[in-house]
């Protein structure tokens, strides 16, 4: 088993690229391994790390369907409903707090809050 080439941060040869970097191109790395890794140098802690993967064997992203759409608006509006009101909030509900902000501090409560 051959060892992955590692390049320092910003000095990757042509030819590779980040998922990021791919997704950017409007491609995806199709299943094939990662090629290199790129490393970072922190000064008290591990490097960062980054993967590399060939653009030449990248696939195109695929599109998004009708139904991929649908399910992703689906998805999206479910996170807005507050578990404990059952109101749409109007935005997305913190898992932090589990519930709307409503719900989470009654008007009629002040634990915690600075007035």
């Amino acid at each position: 088993m051959a060892a992955l080439p590692v390049y320092r941060w910003r000095l990757a040869p042509d030819g590779y690229a980040t998922r990021r970097q791919l997704r950017a191109r409007g491609l995806r790395p199709g299943g094939q391994p990662v090629a290199a890794q790129l490393e970072r140098p922190r000064r008290r802690r591990g490097p960062l790390v980054a993967y590399l993967y060939r653009v030449d064997l990248a696939k195109p992203v695929r599109p998004m369907t009708p139904a991929r759409r649908a399910a992703l608006a689906k998805a999206n509006a479910a996170r807005r409903v507050c578990p404990a009101c059952g109101r749409d909030a109007g935005y997305v509900i913190p898992s932090s707090l589990g519930m709307c902000v409503p719900c989470a501090f009654p008007e009629g409560s002040t634990d915690g809050i600075a007035a």
